[in-house]
């Protein structure tokens, strides 16, 4: 077996349970491959994993590899793979039991799209986990049409960004709230209204609006039912919607987890490779940081995604 170095974490707590560790690789099942890392994104779910509480992922999983999505080269198929050969550059969705955060991972055959031409590695691997994140939010569960109009909370951060385009590149009419410094960043991604939350209420600027995408939960999601048209929706990744409150404002609403979805991230990586979507990188670190790109995430405000260079 080969060995290969990767970040893990052997208990639960802040970043300094973050360590360098050399581990022996193993190979792929019949239905998965074996992905040489180039690049890995760094989420949210990484820092509520590492710090114990993300339901999915307990003590017996432990010692744990962060890293839910990867853009790397096929260094080996299992025996019934046929969507990738070796050597194809790939983008990819990681199992929550982790494993980006390294030189090597193992990916399932459903979870794969072949990387996005004209872009590298650090950008394609933005993309996989934010970019169905948002795509799932508002087409799949969000249902959002041509010529609506979607409020997306958030809209300067790594799934928002990607929010903001694809509603655009569909037709609908996007509004957005971010902070003051992302309200230019946002304006270049196509966004019709920016709201600058810290100094105006966004219902002074959305109302009658189809759909609610809440990426930011508490009293900016509570504020947000008022917003809503009759029969709109809203769809979160955060805590799930009161169904009361949804009732009350004759709207639907839900809280959905994202999937991994091969066939929907090729069509991703064609927007992209398009020139229709871009994914924004604010910062990239090497593998020996992953502590520091992790803390950077966990403070929040990035405009964009940040990566971790591997290799």
């Amino acid at each position: 077996m080969t060995r290969i170095r990767k970040i893990r974490f052997h208990r639960f707590g802040d970043n300094e349970v973050l360590q360098l560790d050399e581990v022996e690789q193993s190979g792929p099942d019949a239905r998965q491959i074996l992905v040489a890392v180039r690049a890995a994104s760094v989420n949210p779910v990484d820092f509520k994993i590492r710090s114990g509480k993300y339901p999915s992922v307990k003590d017996d999983r432990l010692p744990y590899t962060p890293g839910r999505d990867v853009s790397g080269i096929v260094l080996q198929c299992g025996a019934q793979v046929d969507r990738v050969r070796v050597g194809d550059e790939v983008i990819g969705m990681v199992p929550v039991w982790g494993g980006g955060y390294a030189e090597q991972v193992v990916l399932e055959e459903r979870a794969i799209a072949i990387k996005p031409a004209g872009i590298d590695h650090i950008h394609a691997a933005a993309i996989p986990l934010a970019g169905q994140t948002a795509h799932q939010g508002l087409f799949r569960h969000g249902q959002l049409r041509a010529g609506e109009s979607v409020l997306i909370h958030g809209g300067s951060g790594g799934v928002g960004h990607f929010a903001v385009q694809f509603a655009k590149a569909s037709g609908a009419r996007v509004l957005t709230t971010v902070s003051t410094e992302h309200v230019t960043f946002a304006r270049s991604l196509g966004a019709d209204v920016v709201i600058d939350y810290k100094n105006q209420r966004f219902e002074d600027a959305a109302s009658d609006v189809d759909l609610v995408f809440d990426l930011i939960d508490g009293e900016t999601r509570e504020r947000s039912w008022a917003v809503l048209k009759q029969g709109g929706r809203l769809i979160s990744t955060l805590t799930a919607p009161s169904q009361d409150r949804a009732r009350a404002a004759g709207v639907k609403a839900m809280r959905y987890t994202v999937e991994p979805d091969g066939d929907e991230l090729s069509g991703i990586g064609a927007l992209i490779a398009t020139g229709n979507v871009r994914p924004h990188v604010e910062k990239s670190f090497p593998l020996e940081q992953a502590m520091v790109a992790l803390a950077s995430v966990e403070r929040g405000h990035s405009a964009g995604k940040v990566v971790l260079a591997v290799s």
